[in-house]
């Protein structure tokens, strides 16, 4: 090296360590100069990249989200209470990326919770974005803080995250001298029915919503989950079938509908194809081998969980869950328990009694919750022109083998945006996409290409072709729509060998292999 060089190399290092003192100097100030009603800052820390960070147990759930987050990029962490009234307030978080894009973000929750995902927030740091995440109004993932307590259940269904973006984006501007050009959300789950509410109440929060299976229709949505334990029975009953039964089902429901897409592959492509005739299961009754068939009291069972919920007026309360998803459902929706979050929500939202027991759940109590339907909470609103009207852009997916959150209401919403908007779906593509993503789980995994790059569990690389977030930033930045979501089917999850890809449609149309070659070539399928 030439002295000429080392010098120039010595005077390039001296200003990037002179940029990184001043970002940290920067961040650890920016709490002195946050000057925002109701907000109080707890504190602002430079994180480096490459940090594990250990995270405060209860606003992270530590419990079943892990006591720690990998952050991959210098950034600015800034944690605050904020009061949301008299009686209630949120945790929130924003996390300032140095290598910032100027792009503002917020991030969702999920179940009941009750939790920050710091995953999400890392993940979209990483990507650029200045982000924000929320505890949603309370800590843990028990709905146990709703009693007695309607302020707290607004701040769940709305409140918490309006406020944070209103607060996040107060941040932004005050941190970065250029503020930020657009504003995106992500959210799966809970996640993708908050994003829905921000849609349909606050249309000029968001200029680009990435909302995954949600769980709108929401008191809908726990009586489908509440109405599973009267359907199934304890263990010891006569109508319960164990997983490993439950894979009988699969297998069998695989057997008449795996190939009506054109490919033997495990994977049902439009499950509104799929209506499986589920009596080829009952046990011959000259069988002396009975492992692989079902009794008719449990084949009944199986037709009832496959089939939608109704109300005391005869209307539908929920749609079917979709087939296909057996085997992840099994051990969550149909194990011979009440489902957690439906049996929390009569008890301490509902009828505000900890001690009514799921087991007794009717459409008497579908009616009384829905009834009550608190802060609309229910987020099922059709008429979403106040948000085609701002410019917005939602991007709309749900996976086919959600065991959680049946895929077909995502489809029932749809078609309800349609008729109260009087739109085609060519009409709705201007800002509305809806993609059904076959072979994924419940917001990720499962059998299939569900690697969407939804976050960092799913995470394949930037590229908007293979990752959703930075679809829609093409679609808001440079008017690009997504014309397919392009998926990755991992051999080992995520981070590991790609096996192959699949581009999933968006609805109304569907995937069908048309060929020449195997099902594993993506260009060998056709959107029809």
């Amino acid at each position: 090296m030439t002295r000429l060089s080392a010098l120039l190399s010595l005077a390039l290092g001296s200003l990037v360590l002179g940029s990184q003192d001043a970002f940290q100097t920067k961040c650890t100030e920016f709490a002195d100069k946050i000057d925002i009603p109701n907000v109080k800052v707890n504190f602002a820390q430079y994180v480096q990249g490459g940090t594990n960070l250990t995270l405060d147990q209860v606003a992270s759930c530590a419990s079943s989200d892990g006591s720690s987050q990998s952050v991959s990029v210098d950034l600015c962490r800034v944690a605050m209470a904020v009061s949301t009234s008299n009686s209630s307030e949120i945790t929130l978080e924003a996390w300032f990326p140095r290598e910032y894009k100027g792009r503002f973000l917020s991030t969702g929750n999920g179940g009941l919770g009750g939790c920050i995902q710091y995953y999400d927030l890392a993940y979209t740091a990483q990507l650029g974005f200045a982000s924000v995440g929320a505890n949603n109004g309370h800590n843990g993932t028990s709905g146990k803080p709703f009693y007695h307590h309607p302020e707290v259940i607004e701040d769940f269904a709305y409140r918490s995250i309006h406020t944070g973006v209103v607060i996040g984006k107060e941040l932004t501007k005050q941190f970065y001298d250029n503020g930020f050009d657009k504003s995106y959300y992500l959210g799966c789950s809970t996640g993708g029915r908050q994003g829905w509410k921000s849609v349909q109440k606050y249309p000029n929060d968001f200029d680009g919503v990435v909302a995954g299976a949600p769980a709108i229709n929401f008191v809908g949505l726990l009586s489908w989950s509440a109405h599973f334990y009267p359907i199934t029975g304890s263990p010891s009953s006569k109508t319960y079938l164990s997983t490993a039964e439950w894979k009988i089902v699969h297998n069998e429901i695989l057997r008449q509908c795996d190939t009506l897409d054109g490919a033997k592959d495990g994977i049902i492509e439009d499950t509104d194809l799929c209506q499986p005739i589920l009596e080829t299961l009952i046990c011959k009754s000259s069988s002396k081998n009975n492992t692989n068939c079902l009794s008719p009291e449990q084949v009944n069972t199986a037709q009832q969980v496959l089939s939608p919920v109704y109300g005391l007026n005869g209307t539908m309360i929920y749609p079917r869950m979709q087939p296909g998803s057996e085997n992840l459902a099994a051990p969550i929706m149909y194990n011979g328990q009440p489902f957690t979050y439906s049996k929390e929500w009569w008890q301490y939202v509902v009828y505000n009694n900890p001690s009514w027991s799921a087991k007794n759940w009717n459409v008497k109590d579908a009616a009384a919750a829905l009834a009550q339907n608190p802060y609309d909470i229910q987020t099922w609103h059709g008429d979403i022109s106040p948000f085609q009207k701002a410019g917005g852009k939602v991007l709309h997916y749900h996976g086919l083998q959600d065991q959680l959150i049946s895929s077909d209401n995502s489809k029932w919403y749809y078609s309800r945006v349609a008729k109260e908007m009087n739109m085609a779906p060519s009409d709705l593509d201007e800002f509305y996409r809806f993609f059904t993503i076959s072979g994924m789980g419940h917001c990720g995994a499962g059998d299939g290409a569900y690697g969407i790059g939804q976050g960092s569990r799913s995470y394949n690389d930037n590229k908007p072709e293979n990752n959703v977030l930075m679809a829609m930033v093409k679609w808001v930045e440079e008017g690009v729509a997504p014309d397919t979501v392009r998926g990755a089917k991992f051999s080992n999850g995520p981070g590991s060998e790609v096996e192959y890809y699949r581009k999933h449609c968006r609805y109304p149309r569907r995937n069908v292999f048309k060929g020449p070659g195997n099902y594993t070539d993506e260009n060998a399928w056709q959107c029809v």
